[in-house]
């Protein structure tokens, strides 16, 4: 799960950072209001957390541009403006909570899971799909009551398969899911190669085969076809979760 965290007081930000990746979150940052629009406007995240305060703009501001590209990303409004009238603006413009400093980042963390288990699994803990069950509180997996030890990549990628199941998803998606706006700086994705292949092998020891089919663009029609060996030859690669 991807995280965007806009707060301009970095010694805050870094203290969300530390204790949002001890729990399995990728996290970026933005420190003014300029770093954020860009970022809201080139990145897809799970959740976003948005003081209001920042150099060089409203976060409001923000706020209203999100829900006018008509972005369904969860955020919440983590502001030392505590009055009613602040919560009631937010709240009205599109934010799904609002959260005064100070506060307990364990508070914090709990919030971000209520909103992202609400957004994107209809607010279930449990996920099922394929013999494959995912705790989504405890972040861990399990296959065919065989729990499997999955690395923090490999265990957003296998959300991020579920979550987009009968889609089929290219690798620059992966990467940008796995790496965030890191991704646009690498020279080549090839890394998402190796997690989907360490996945699909634990997948596969514990049971669960064939769940991730891997597709080819067509080079005669730019048609995206499941992969069958001796036929088509590696180039965009894609993956479906069926």
């Amino acid at each position: 799960m991807k995280i965007l965290i806009i707060e301009d007081e970095r010694s805050l930000s870094d203290s969300i950072v530390a204790y949002l990746s001890s729990e399995k979150y990728l996290c970026e940052q933005a420190f003014t209001y300029d770093d954020a629009k860009m970022k809201v406007n080139l990145y897809e995240y799970d959740c976003v957390l948005l003081d209001l305060m920042l150099p060089g703009g409203n976060g409001l501001d923000i706020l209203r541009d999100i829900r006018k590209q008509r972005n369904p990303v969860g955020v919440i409004i983590v502001s030392a403006k505590d009055s009613l009238g602040d919560k009631v603006k937010g709240l009205e413009i599109g934010a799904d909570d609002y959260l005064a400093k100070p506060f307990h980042l364990p508070e914090l963390s709990m919030r971000i899971y209520a909103i992202i288990r609400r957004k994107e699994f209809a607010a279930n803990n449990i996920l099922e799909s394929n013999g494959v069950r995912i705790d989504l509180l405890n972040k861990s997996a399990v296959v065919n009551e065989t729990p499997i030890e999955l690395t923090k990549s490999e265990y957003e990628l296998l959300l991020f398969f579920i979550g987009n199941k009968d889609r089929v998803i290219s690798k620059s998606a992966m990467a940008e899911h796995l790496s965030g706006e890191m991704a646009d700086m690498m020279d080549n994705h090839d890394f998402v190669y190796t997690h989907i292949k360490n996945l699909k092998a634990k997948l596969a020891a514990a049971g669960c085969k064939d769940c991730i089919s891997e597709y080819y663009k067509d080079p005669g029609t730019a048609v995206s076809r499941r992969h069958q060996p001796g036929r088509w030859t590696a180039g965009y690669g894609q993956w479906l979760w069926m």
